[in-house]
């Protein structure tokens, strides 16, 4: 158990050290790209344009990453505080400051988190500007002088050592051991750490006095992931197999290496390969003098070629290593994949890897298995969510609306996802959770949304269904029945429960500010509000139009005493996830009795003119009326 703890927190910390450096990888190229073109040694050499590389490197990259650091702890307010504090390590150092924005960014982030948090409802009304901008302008001042007389040092202390122990390792010819570490690392999401934390920052030294470092070829070499996914395009079985083609192409020309992760987590031993794969690579680069002028991100063949200093000499090197190294790490997982007995589910690996990433893969997808036709005689359709409170009941209603429209006589109800019928025949689910669902009914038919209030997916699939429609009378009369004998929504929304023109700095902010008025209501217990911010993390409770329904996990329903709803108006919006929410409404559901309301709220947000009049709506009651109309 202590092992797997261990596990997990570490690949947390990897995915978010990851998740500082992603959003920015934009700004890397921009940087990588002048530097390649302009520099002495450069294709294009330009003293004048050359000016941007050095103030780009030391001050817009740690800035950068620094304020998503900040961002990611506590919004936008933690950005800034980050964004301050990374100033003073900036400052206090004469070389890229990229680890110390890793840690400044976040600390100023939870800084002014638990200072807002102090200071919660302690605010008189009129002061909360004069309060947050102050607060954070004198945390972020006091935070950025200790990182300049403390971090800062500290920083450029573990630098030097890491700087000569990386000269004694390349003295010794000792430098492809590190492949040891940096393979590994891949896995856990600590790849970019690694490479833009640490191998980054002295790259550019090594590039100010020599043109050129290899450290930037230790992670970004595509060669190592390329020969395990060839491997599996010649020995691999099933769907491994049969994807690993299309892999291959998107990890070595697009230079996303995370595609690879699912094919060696079927296959624990491929590690090995990728090891020994790494280091051979490296040795080539070693001993034909390869080595980059520019940060290659993401770790692309084509972004390789593009950072290689423009003679002869250095292309050669450097593809001789990336060649070398997929054609050990090829052999190597051939020879594991030839002689292994283990099943290969890459499904099931790819969950995995989402999971130890923590958050939505961009690449999961490529991994989930291939739908066939919409089953014959559909007679049940089951939206699914965590709780089956709030989103799937949403959708259900939109899809029932439509199947009703359409002059279907098909049953479509909602459920959490571990109470999906084993008979439900198709099944809509959010993306992130469709795995989840697939593993509770494999047979069905899945079907994944990223909006439940306007997805194209619904019109799709009642156009499917129209050549089949053959629910039995019996199966109809009791889905109508069931939904005649909903308990009335009479004051389930209130006017006192409308809250017009709020503003948040977060989502999180946002959603406690909804679980407040559902405890002070009396629909709640306390603890449902934390219950709140766990659903939201755990799949974002945006449902796409400007609309947001944070709401409990299925653990927490016991905390429900009965059901109410707050709604919340937020014109400027707020983010969530990076979609923008203009309307919050705030769900406690007990024994279904809230399902009827929040039909009528799904129906009626579906429409952007509803929500328009909504977001402008001037007192709860024209904003009550736009929903009871519907």
């Amino acid at each position: 158990m202590a092992q797997s703890n261990i596990k997990v927190a570490v690949q947390k910390f990897g995915n978010f050290l990851s998740s500082m450096v992603m959003p920015n990888i934009g700004a890397f190229i921009a940087w990588g790209l002048i530097t390649a073109l302009f520099i002495p040694t450069g294709f294009f050499p330009n003293e004048s344009l050359a000016k941007l590389v050095d103030p780009m490197v030391k001050y817009l990259l740690p800035l950068l990453i620094g304020y998503t650091g900040g961002k990611l702890v506590h919004d936008q307010r933690g950005g800034v505080v980050g964004a301050i504090a990374t100033m003073g390590v900036i400052v206090g150092s004469d070389i890229p400051m990229f680890l110390g924005a890793m840690i400044m960014g976040p600390l100023g982030g939870y800084i002014i988190k638990k200072f807002d948090q102090f200071i919660e409802g302690k605010v008189k009304t009129g002061f909360e500007m004069l309060i947050n901008n102050f607060s954070a302008g004198i945390l972020g001042g006091i935070l950025a002088i200790l990182a300049f007389l403390g971090v800062s040092p500290a920083v450029d202390g573990f630098t030097g050592a890491l700087v000569v122990g990386v000269d004694w390792m390349v003295a010794h010819g000792l430098l492809p051991l590190t492949s040891i570490l940096i393979e590994p690392a891949k896995i856990l999401f600590l790849n970019n750490a690694i490479n833009h934390g640490i191998l980054s920052p002295i790259g550019a030294e090594q590039i100010r006095t020599n043109g050129q470092s290899i450290l930037l070829l230790l992670e970004t070499n595509p060669g190592p992931g390329l020969g395990i996914l060839l491997a599996y395009c010649f020995f691999g079985k099933g769907t491994a197999k049969q994807s690993a083609p299309g892999a291959a192409i998107i990890h070595f020309i697009g230079g996303i290496h995370e595609i690879y992760f699912p094919y060696v987590l079927m296959r624990p031993l491929l590690i090995i390969a990728a090891i020994l794969g790494g280091m051979s690579g490296v040795f080539t680069f070693v001993l034909l003098g390869g080595g980059l002028q520019a940060v290659a991100s993401p770790g692309s063949i084509l972004a390789i070629l593009a950072a290689t200093p423009g003679n002869a000499g250095s292309y050669v090197a450097n593809i001789s290593g990336v060649l070398v190294a997929a054609v050990v790490s090829f052999i190597v997982g051939s020879l594991i994949l030839k002689t292994g007995k283990q099943s290969e589910d890459l499904d099931e690996a790819a969950r995995k890897m989402q999971e130890m990433k923590g958050k939505k893969s961009s690449v999961a997808g490529s991994f989930t298995k291939q739908q066939g036709e919409v089953p014959a005689s559909v007679q049940k359709i089951v939206f699914a969510c965590d709780a089956g409170m709030g989103s799937s009941a949403m959708g259900a209603s939109l899809l029932r609306k439509k199947v009703k429209q359409a002059d279907l006589n098909i049953s479509v109800t909602n459920t959490a996802i571990s109470n999906i019928p084993s008979d439900a025949q198709i099944v809509i689910t959010q993306e992130e959770l469709t795995p989840r669902a697939q593993n509770k009914v494999p047979d069905a038919y899945h079907i994944s949304v990223d909006n439940f209030l306007s997805s194209p997916e619904y019109d799709k699939l009642i156009d499917q269904l129209k050549n089949d429609h053959t629910t039995s009378k019996a199966e109809e009369e009791k889905r109508v029945s069931a939904e005649n004998n909903t308990d009335s929504n009479d004051g389930l929304l209130k006017e006192e429960n409308v809250f017009l023109n709020q503003h948040f700095s977060s989502k999180e902010e946002a959603i406690r500010f909804a679980g407040r008025v559902l405890v002070k209501g009396g629909y709640v217990e306390e603890n449902y509000v934390e219950a709140m911010i766990d659903r939201d993390n755990m799949t974002s409770t945006y449902m796409g139009n400007d609309v947001a329904i944070p709401h409990g996990t299925e653990e927490a329903k016991k905390n429900v005493l009965r059901s109410g709803f707050t709604v919340i108006q937020v014109p400027e919006g707020v983010d969530f996830d990076g979609e923008k929410v203009r309307l919050i409404f705030g769900i406690a559901g007990k024994d279904g009795t809230h399902l009827e309301i929040l039909s009528g709220i799904a129906i009626t947000c579906s429409d952007m003119e509803n929500i328009e009049k909504m977001v402008h709506a001037k007192s709860a009651k024209e904003l009550m009326a736009i929903i009871q109309s519907n």
